[in-house]
């Protein structure tokens, strides 16, 4: 003899089913149309990382992530007018400061690379000969060798300003003359550089992946104080009540994890590592 269950006990159990499968769709859909924004300096997005780890994270979690790419001065703004669930920037005692304010969570150490200084190959200033980075910034100044700064307030701004004033010259006295102000991003200021045959500053990564040297190199690197730290930060959700802190805060958590520190270190152009991953265990 078959034993049949009651009616009732199968539709209990078809109930259960369809309850768990209809929880594990809706999960999934609402996992495959969240997204989160992250403002982010420009050298992240112009070496092309993201276009190298945002799939992966994409693919596991579920999640997009849409990237606005400015100078790290206009990241933070933008940041603090709530336009972001992520800021990712590179100024840390301006980081520590959007911290310290109530807009992000806690800052994290994320990768490093440093900062170079390039110019044309006849190197007016001699400062490839030089052996400190204090001497390089003064010997452009005394032969008023032309300089172009980016003058946007970005990360690689407030570092340039950093070095003038620990070189103890006052290159602004001089803008529009030897110093000249572009206002504008990384990529935009190396062309510049490029066309007046002028020296500037910028990290490695965005130098290596810029592609109108022409007879532009670098001429200066390899000092302490152009070390180049990144940081990563989740949004605070009190300061603004919209922002992603679930979706945010996983990709956090998956960036600074074995996963996107690895692929961090796995990124290359030209056979030449551009970020070095320094998280610690969160």
């Amino acid at each position: 003899m078959i034993n049949r269950l009651p009616p009732f006990r199968i539709t209990a159990r078809l109930w259960v089913a369809v309850f768990w499968l209809a929880t594990f769709w809706t999960s999934a859909a609402v996992a495959k149309n969240t997204s989160i924004l992250v403002q982010s300096t420009t050298s992240t997005a112009n070496s092309g990382l993201y276009n190298f780890l945002l799939p992966a994270f994409e693919q596991s979690s579920g999640i997009s992530v849409n990237i606005v790419a400015v100078g790290t001065g206009q990241a933070i703004r933008n940041a603090k007018n709530c336009d972001a669930d992520v800021l990712l920037v590179h100024a840390k005692s301006a980081e520590e400061q959007f911290v310290a304010d109530g807009f992000g969570i806690a800052r994290h150490d994320l990768m490093y690379n440093d900062f170079v200084i390039v110019g044309p190959a006849e190197d007016p200033a001699n400062i490839n000969k030089l052996t400190s980075t204090a001497e390089a910034f003064r010997s452009i100044a005394e032969t008023k060798s032309v300089f172009a700064s980016r003058g946007d307030n970005s990360g690689t701004h407030k570092k340039e300003v950093s070095l003038w004033h620990s070189a103890a010259v006052n290159a602004s006295a001089d803008s529009g003359k030897w110093y000249r102000e572009t206002g504008s991003g990384m990529g935009a200021t190396l062309n510049a550089a490029v066309g007046m045959s002028a020296y500037t500053l910028t990290d490695r990564a965005t130098w290596i992946s810029f592609g109108n040297r022409q007879n532009h190199t670098i001429l200066f690197e390899g000092e302490p104080e152009l070390f180049n730290q990144y940081g990563v930060i989740l949004v605070s959700a009190e300061k603004c009540p919209r922002v992603k802190s679930s979706a945010g805060e996983k990709f956090i958590d998956w960036l600074t994890s074995t996963e996107g520190q690895h692929l961090i270190d796995s990124y290359q152009v030209d056979g030449q590592q551009l970020f070095y991953s320094n998280a610690q265990n969160r």
